[in-house]
């Protein structure tokens, strides 16, 4: 692991593990209907501490991807093959997530498959693929950036947990008190 990698273009960088991911949202975000789409990107109701703290988190993600993008992977490594199984695990929890999403009633808080782990499988699922790519091209500062991104977006999550809430009344405050907001004990 190194703190900063060596910048190239190249066939074996990060970008070969993005193309991937990406092609994979793209499949399961078209199979999603329209309604479901919207709920999945809805912003109304946000506070403008929100959108900032959004943002900077989409900044840190494409600094982040860019640094992966322009690294070589680091396939000697111990670090590659572990970040090559968290990236599965994230990638296939994030279609797991979406799944959940897509099948969930609109009118009521999403409460079954990942989401009786976590209030947040997307976000977590996404945070997973961020760190097994920043593995594989060995980079101390691709970590730092995506823990900096889930810090941000920690604090969107505050703000949309008191939109469900005054959406969902108490079946959110229910839900809340079964599952975490993010895994296990957090």
């Amino acid at each position: 692991m190194e703190l900063f990698p060596a910048f190239e273009i190249g066939w074996l960088n990060g970008w070969i593990f993005m193309v991937i991911f990406f092609l994979i949202l793209g499949i399961v975000i078209k199979t999603c209907p329209k309604e479901v789409i919207t709920r999945l990107y809805d912003n109304k109701g946000w506070t403008k501490t929100q959108y900032i703290f959004t943002k900077l988190a989409k900044l840190c993600a494409l600094i982040h991807l860019i640094l992966v993008i322009f690294t070589p992977l680091n396939i000697e490594s111990i670090e590659f093959m572990i970040g090559i199984i968290i990236f599965l695990i994230g990638t296939i929890g994030f279609v797991i997530a979406v799944t959940n999403f897509k099948k969930a009633p609109l009118d009521k808080p999403i409460t079954s498959g990942l989401y009786k782990i976590s209030r947040n499988p997307q976000i977590m699922t996404l945070f997973l693929v961020s760190f097994g790519t920043s593995l594989m091209i060995g980079s101390w500062i691709a970590i730092i950036i995506i823990i900096v991104s889930a810090i941000f977006l920690h604090f969107r999550i505050l703000g949309e947990e008191k939109r469900l809430t005054q959406q969902y009344g108490d079946s959110f405050l229910e839900y809340k008190k079964k599952v975490p907001r993010y895994f296990i004990f957090f």
